[in-house]
């Protein structure tokens, strides 16, 4: 599943809301970009910087669905344990 941008029913993105508590800014700043880092809002605006060839956003999307695919096959082969889990180190 995707965590894309939200959606309002009428088609319209959500407005991202932080709630500033204490007079803390740091923290509700730091909740704002992790809020904006899971919907994927600093890649939108790195990638709509540049003008994109629809050659270039064909190739790129192709590759992110290989990715994708990849993933979710190395994920289904961890579960069924044909593959070790990535990640920790052994200790001795």
């Amino acid at each position: 599943m995707r965590n894309g941008p939200r959606v309002q029913p009428n088609g319209e993105r959500a407005i991202v809301q932080i709630v500033v508590r204490d007079n803390n800014v740091e923290q509700a700043l730091r909740a704002l970009k992790k809020k904006m880092q899971r919907e994927g809002t600093f890649r939108e605006m790195k990638r709509r910087n540049h003008y994109e060839k629809p050659s270039e956003k064909k190739a790129r999307q192709k590759a992110e669905a290989i990715r994708r695919a990849r993933k979710l096959a190395r994920k289904r082969a961890q579960r069924e344990g044909l593959i070790a889990k990535r990640g920790g180190t052994t200790r001795r």
